[in-house]
């Protein structure tokens, strides 16, 4: 539960959390495990056209969730079922709350629901004096500790079997060891009585079948089926998202549920249930059955033209799965009750703004998540358009408006960044670095060496490194720097241009160009972000170039992906904006896959060792995973993958400033990763990578150079 009053507080509560070692270590395997077990189970398989089918699917659901509801309603009841709709959490629990009193119900058995959760249903019931007993070992495990779920699949993974062998041993009254095999059995032994002498038995749903009146459950314990069989009374509290039209529908989302929550091709129980059935402990041998739906704003959220793609989420969890956020501090940390990035936004549907406030900001926006959602949804995407939702609601902090304003003025922003040329002075160190940072940073911020601005930004270089124009032009390229490769690292602007020497690309660099957006849209400051974009779009038609080439990859996939998202449902900007995204390349692409450059462009002496870290935004964003290593063994660069190569090295732009305890972790584990694999040279595609990675091999004292691959592929042309 989120109860954290503001940032500070929250950042408080988040620097507790990493103290936790068995929470790291716990996570850290099963983060690395769980990457292995869903290749093999998706392995063989059209896995984004499964994606794409579950997505179509879910939309045509929420699109006619009254006529799903009204349909399986009609059938569960010819079926002898009574089905409820809840207008919200408070609704639903007064209903099953009153189901168990009519029915004279005292001990209630109950199967993992999140939705059960969502509406606090067992507060309500014990407030009734009603005997509730949580029958998955996850879900009992929390309900003694009196915690919330963790994980939505695996509600106790934050435990230790030390912890739980504790607990064991209170509830039992006898010392229990931590074999996890024998507490397995010490559970099963005090929970069997409990389903025989329940009177109700409560399940969740994953599917809700309108054609037949059925549901559908997924387990792999089997105390669903027994809280669904042996009590006399059974109620499923469901979403109305889970309501699809066919047997088939919910058959598709099946084959990808267990795959992305656990690495499963299925589950050890799927059941499904239709109608009331024979049920010896019923007076007239027939079960009770009860379906109760739970709107809570989700009929709402099936019409909001940005938010309604959230109902496709099939509640499996792989979000946190891959999240590094998630995997340094864990559910209680990134959640109220839903956690990982789809409880980053349901947080603010169900719960509330006061809940999700602080929560939508611990994104890091790496795209982990969005790459393996079995819906397809945009999960960073639709966070970042909760925070701005935040902002508009509650007010614009003083800094977030100060950047937007400035940035919003290219000039201005331009001049700020060169009067700081001359303002960092007193903290200017050797190499390139701060000799020590400002206050307003320390001491949380002092696990990195931070770069200085440079002499001279790169558009003032323009002149003197701008080649002639090619004899035979193959290409016309237009530049995009970004603010930092044009004044933090016009070095590795420069190397791009030498990198593409004598191959026939006649390049441009637009003066009117600013920074991209981004970390104004990290911020939630939409508005501003908008105007930047036009700004830029507006600087490079004038060009009428081929290629809008950056060496940045969080640029590239900030200009083609979210200037489009942005600007493209306007008229006005539709097909200007699509026109500027299609010619957004990134720097490995262009000289890999546009350019073709060969190993004859390159030296023939051995290279040296080095290794690579895949940006956020480049393997992820734009899809790039091979051209940047085909470029290393191109150039005759040994290349030595390193272990996560893959995994958000920390930075995220803004997110560093706002949680740097998380970005210096995630930092540590990259430089570690780095360092086993014995190169002494680390090769990016973005300088924010570059800034993060460079900073801390710095500031650790590491044996590791850092650098833009366009530097390395300038070295060593022939």
């Amino acid at each position: 539960m989120q109860d954290a009053k503001n940032l500070k507080e929250y950042r408080k509560e988040i620097r507790e959390t990493l103290g936790n070692d068995f929470l790291r270590t716990a996570m850290d395997n099963f983060a690395v495990a769980y990457r292995g077990s869903r290749a093999n189970a998706f392995k063989g398989m059209d896995e984004k056209g499964l994606i794409s089918d579950i997505a179509k699917a879910k939309d045509c659901a929420a699109a006619n969730l009254d006529e799903l509801f009204a349909k399986f309603k009609e059938e569960a009841e010819k079926r002898g079922a009574v089905v409820h709709l809840a207008k919200d959490a408070k609704e639903a629990n007064e209903i099953i709350g009153r189901i168990a009193l009519d029915e004279n119900c005292k001990t209630i058995v109950k199967s993992k629901s999140m939705t059960a959760e969502e509406t606090l249903l067992n507060h309500h019931l014990e407030d009734l004096n009603l005997n509730v007993i949580e029958t998955d070992l996850g879900e009992w495990i929390i309900q003694m500790r009196h915690e919330g779920p963790s994980h939505m699949v695996m509600p106790a993974i934050h435990l230790s079997r030390h912890q739980v062998s504790d607990l064991f041993s209170q509830v039992t009254g006898q010392k229990q060891g931590d074999d996890i095999q024998k507490l397995v059995k010490v559970a099963r032994r005090e929970l069997r009585q409990k389903f025989v002498d329940a009177d109700m038995g409560i399940s969740g749903g994953n599917f809700a079948i309108a054609e037949t009146g059925s549901i559908g459950l997924v387990t792999n314990e089997g105390n669903a089926r027994l809280v669904t069989t042996l009590p006399r009374v059974h109620v499923a509290l469901m979403g109305l998202d889970k309501l699809t039209p066919k047997l088939h529908d919910a058959l598709r989302v099946l084959k990808a549920l267990p795959r992305n929550a656990t690495g499963q091709a299925i589950t050890s129980y799927v059941t499904w249930i239709t109608g009331s059935n024979e049920c010896a402990a019923a007076e007239d041998d027939r079960k009770k059955v009860h379906f109760v739906f739970l709107d809570n704003g989700r009929r709402a959220l099936a019409k909001d033209p940005v938010f309604s793609q959230v109902l496709r989420c099939v509640r499996c969890g792989a979000c946190a799965n891959v999240c590094p956020v998630y995997r340094m501090v864990g559910g209680h940390k990134m959640g109220h009750i839903y956690i990982g990035a789809i409880g980053l936004i349901l947080t603010y549907f169900f719960h509330g703004t006061d809940k999700a406030k602080n929560l939508v900001q611990n994104c890091i926006n790496c795209g982990a998540c969005k790459e393996i959602c079995a819906g397809g949804i945009d999960l960073p995407g639709l966070i970042k358009d909760i925070q701005a939702r935040i902002l508009e609601e509650e007010g614009h902090p003083l800094y977030s408006t100060f950047l937007a304003k400035m940035m919003k003025n290219r000039k201005l922003f331009h001049k700020f960044l060169r009067i700081a040329k001359h303002a960092q002075k007193p903290v200017k160190g050797k190499e390139g670095f701060m000799r020590h940072l400002p206050m307003i940073f320390a001491p949380d911020h002092d696990f990195r060496a931070l770069p200085t601005v440079a002499e001279v930004p790169f558009r003032d270089m323009w002149s003197k490194v701008k080649p002639a124009k090619p004899a035979e032009t193959k290409f016309k390229v237009a530049l995009f720097s970004g603010c930092v490769q044009d004044f933090v690292y016009p070095e590795q602007s420069v190397a791009t241009v030498e990198s593409m020497r004598n191959k026939g690309v006649d390049l441009e660099f637009p003066m009117d160009q600013s920074c991209c957006g981004l970390p104004l849209q990290m911020m939630g400051e939409k508005e501003a972000c908008k105007e930047v974009a036009l700004q830029n779009m507006k600087a490079f038609e004038e060009t009428d170039c081929d290629y809008i080439l950056t060496m940045c990859a969080s640029c590239a996939s900030h200009l083609k992906h979210n200037y489009v998202k942005m600007l493209g449902h306007d008229s006005k900007y539709a097909i200007r904006v699509q026109e500027f995204a299609d010619k957004v390349i990134d720097y490995s692409s262009f000289m890999n896959d546009v350019l073709g450059v060969e190993k004859e462009d390159f030296l023939d002496s051995a290279g040296e060792s080095v290794t690579y870290h895949a940006p956020c935004h480049l393997c992820r964003g734009l899809d790039v995973k091979h051209a940047p290593r085909e470029l290393m063994v191109k150039a005759g660069l040994d290349y030595r993958e390193s272990a996560e190569e893959e995994v958000c090295c920390g930075f995220g732009g803004t997110y560093s400033v706002k949680f740097p305890k998380i970005s210096e972790q995630l930092l540590e584990k990259k430089l570690k990763n780095a360092s086993e694999t014995g190169a002494k040279v680390l090769l990016t595609d973005c300088p924010g990578c570059v800034m993060q990675i460079r900073g801390g091999a710095k500031k650790k004292g590491h044996d590791l150079e850092v650098r833009h691959i366009a530097e390395f592929m300038a070295q060593r042309r022939k």
